[in-house]
């Protein structure tokens, strides 16, 4: 199989690590060789910050380079714009509606930027915009978006739900696990 590639993007303190780390322990069970970068960026919380995430038959590197992401999933919505570039032509965008103001934002320096999923569209991507952080809060805590983001994305895997489900039990501590399934479900079945 030929090198599939994502991108996990956000902003430091929203969950990219166990995200990118219940991705790549589905994608072991599932027998592909699979490299799972460190985050880079300001991973304090509020800086935005970029996961790799790369599988197939043999993937040697863990980096992706400028218009090779099969998918970009963010967190916040003006993230999954700045990282745009990374996507494949045909590849897809599945993104939070949140909005996170940035520094410049908070400072007056700058307007937070409007119509960010129809620019994205007028740019060739295909993009699937979710309010992640509702369906979070509705599983019980609104920590839970990188969660919600993962049921989103499984639409797009041919890899069942329970074999996600199993990833998420391997991953997340026992006592969040009922409010991360719960998480799940909702971003799958939305």
């Amino acid at each position: 199989m030929k090198t599939k590639n994502i991108m996990i993007v956000g902003v430091g303190g929203q969950g990219s690590l166990l995200a990118s780390k219940l991705l790549g322990r589905l994608l072991l069970d599932e027998g592909y060789d699979v490299k799972v970068s460190e985050v880079h960026g300001m991973s304090q919380r509020g800086g935005s910050v970029v996961t790799y995430v790369r599988y197939g038959d043999r993937v040697a590197s863990s980096l992706i380079d400028l218009g090779e992401a099969d998918f970009i999933v963010s967190f916040e919505l003006l993230e999954a714009a700045r990282w745009l570039p990374y996507l494949k032509p045909d590849g897809q965008i599945v993104t939070s509606t949140q909005q996170i103001d940035p520094m410049p934002v908070i400072t007056g320096a700058a307007k937070y930027p409007e119509n960010l999923v129809e620019k994205m569209r007028a740019a060739g991507a295909k993009v699937d915009a979710l309010d992640c952080l509702a369906l979070a809060e509705e599983a019980g805590s609104s920590k839970a978006v990188n969660i919600v983001l993962l049921g989103r994305l499984s639409h797009y895997f041919g890899v069942g739900e329970e074999k996600w489900l199993a990833a998420l039990e391997a991953v997340v501590p026992p006592k969040f696990l009922e409010l991360n399934k719960k998480a799940f479900a909702l971003g799958r079945n939305a």
